[in-house]
């Protein structure tokens, strides 16, 4: 496959979008029914999140957000509620938490996206841009796997983006009627801090653009803008009041993550690597490419650079943090940023296609089939657990234990009518969401996210309780943990199951809670 160079793509993406001739113009079947292949696309990739969600059980932020979310809350540590609220929905509605069914509501947002992103790009550039955006959106497996089909909140995050920018578009580009689309973006602003608070990264991106764009920045006289901003920020109070009640735990947890710790040069290097990578280099590549050109060309194409003034803070933050940061991370967070750049790349397929270039198509196909080759692997060895089975492959039998659910615990655990402790707050989740309910669940760690605010151990000191650990974690119990518990005693261990086999043993302990927190040095488990 033959790819196109630097120049040509700077080339090919400052084109003005104008209608192919019809001498030039691509197979009909490909430019004359967007809609129409849109709605193919949200069909065909919704069918294949419902399959793997069907497949796979929850991972260990999925099984977090579900077994933590049972109770409803205005606030949660980690995040805004949205994310707690659809899942909460979504089994209170169907009688189940199974992984299938609370995965439904961010696969049919998922949906959601991709018809906005081609009316957002089809408003700017034509439909036949607004097919490839989407098309761009659902290949790129940052967004289009995780983001797509997993309780995560970039789900309800990236919708609500793409519904203020689509609202913002309109209301800059209107006179009559603007006030509406000002209340739009405002209303979707509101909805996207109820998801994650990054969104304020977007939110300051719109602020920069309207203040340094001299024929936009007219609309700072009039009240638009600023019912917008009230309205988010109406939308977004209960979560402030409570996380004031709270001790701002939500601000001080995610604050922390960018603390100051020694300078790595290197850091923002590797941080843009893991960005291409989850995007798919290729499909990074041509977002970069685009979001260049757009700013270099001399042109009247302000929403463009609307697009890459949304785009540059979550970007640029995230990837200078990575030159500082004690904590890492994380690849994804960036992602709202490139979600803005979309329209550019579908821009510049567009255009290409119309000139008679087929390397779009290619890149297409060859993303298409690695992505659904990439998920289709995974999702059926976590379903069925084929590779072990047939000798395929030298799998650890641990290797995909995340992603299975922890039910078979269930049944064990609770015939000894006990409280049951976990040593981190990743394997509370998992056993919390596999209990469901049957005992309570405390996670014995000083990082405790969401469990530290719902059911402290303290609760629990004087009391007998099982503690459950993988192997390498027990030694915890007779160190760091040792001045908090006493009277330690193992039972027989429990098996986690994959597709009806053993894959890991969990050790179980017979313990008092003596104290909390220990009265010695805090444990070292993660």
């Amino acid at each position: 496959m033959s790819l196109p160079t630097t120049t040509s793509l700077l080339q090919e993406t400052g084109a003005r979008h104008e209608p192919p001739s019809p001498a030039r113009e691509a197979p009909r079947w490909r430019t004359d029914r967007p809609a129409q292949l849109v709605l193919l696309l949200i069909l065909a990739t919704t069918l294949c999140r419902v399959a793997a969600g069907w497949l796979m059980g929850l991972g260990v932020d999925e099984s977090y957000v579900v077994a933590a979310g049972r109770t409803l809350q205005w606030g949660y540590f980690d995040h805004p509620p949205a994310v707690w609220w659809l899942s909460w929905a979504a089994a209170h509605l169907a009688g189940t938490d199974a992984a299938a069914i609370v995965r439904l509501p961010f696969i049919a947002l998922f949906a959601l996206s991709t018809w906005l992103m081609f009316r957002l790009t089809g408003a700017l550039y034509g439909a036949r841009a607004g097919l490839w955006a989407a098309i761009g959106l659902n290949l790129a497996p940052v967004l289009g796997v995780t983001t797509g089909g997993w309780v995560l909140p970039d789900g309800p995050l990236d919708a609500a983006l793409l519904g203020a920018t689509l609202c913002l578009v309109r209301a800059l580009g209107s006179e009559r009627g603007a006030l509406g689309w000002w209340l739009g973006a405002g209303f979707c602003a509101g909805l996207a801090l109820l998801s994650k608070y990054s969104a304020v990264l977007s939110i300051i991106g719109a602020a920069l653009f309207v203040l340094l764009s001299p024929p936009h920045r007219r609309w700072l006289a009039r009240p638009g803008p600023w019912l917008a901003f009230l309205l988010a920020l109406g939308l977004f109070a209960p979560v402030l009041v409570w996380n004031a009640e709270h001790g701002w735990a939500s601000f001080a947890f995610q604050g922390a993550r960018a603390e100051a710790a020694r300078l790595n040069p290197l850091g923002p290097v590797v941080e843009l690597a893991g960005q291409s990578l989850y995007l798919l280099p290729w499909i990074w590549l041509g977002l970069v490419l685009a979001a260049i050109q757009t700013l270099r060309a001399h042109t009247t194409d302000w929403p463009g650079r609307l697009l890459c003034c949304l785009a540059a803070p979550p970007i640029l933050l995230f990837t200078l943090t990575a030159l500082w940061a004690r904590n890492p991370v994380l690849f994804h967070w960036a992602a709202p940023g490139y979600l803005m750049l979309f329209p550019l790349l579908g821009r510049w397929a567009a255009t290409s296609l119309a000139a008679g270039a087929r390397w779009p198509l290619r890149w297409a196909l060859a993303s298409a089939l690695l992505v659904l080759g990439g998920i289709g692997f995974v999702a059926t060895e976590v379903g069925f657990d084929w590779l072990p089975r047939h000798g395929l492959l030298p799998i650890p039998a641990d290797a995909s234990v995340e992603a299975v659910d922890w039910t078979s615990i269930r049944a064990p655990l609770a015939r000894h009518g006990l409280p049951v402790a976990a040593l981190n707050w990743r394997d509370t989740g998992k056993i919390a969401y596999a209990l469901d309910g049957a005992a309570p669940v405390i996670c014995l760690n000083p990082d405790q996210r969401q469990w530290g605010l719902d059911l402290m151990p303290d609760r629990f000191v004087g009391q007998e309780i099982l503690i459950v650990a993988r192997a390498h974690d027990a030694r915890h119990l007779t160190g760091d943990l040792g001045g908090a518990l006493e009277a330690i005693e193992p039972l027989p261990p429990v098996a986690i199951l994959h597709a009806g086999l053993p894959a890991l043993e969990l050790s179980v302990f017979h313990a008092r809670l003596r104290a909390w927190p220990p009265q010695t040095a805090s444990s070292g488990a993660t």
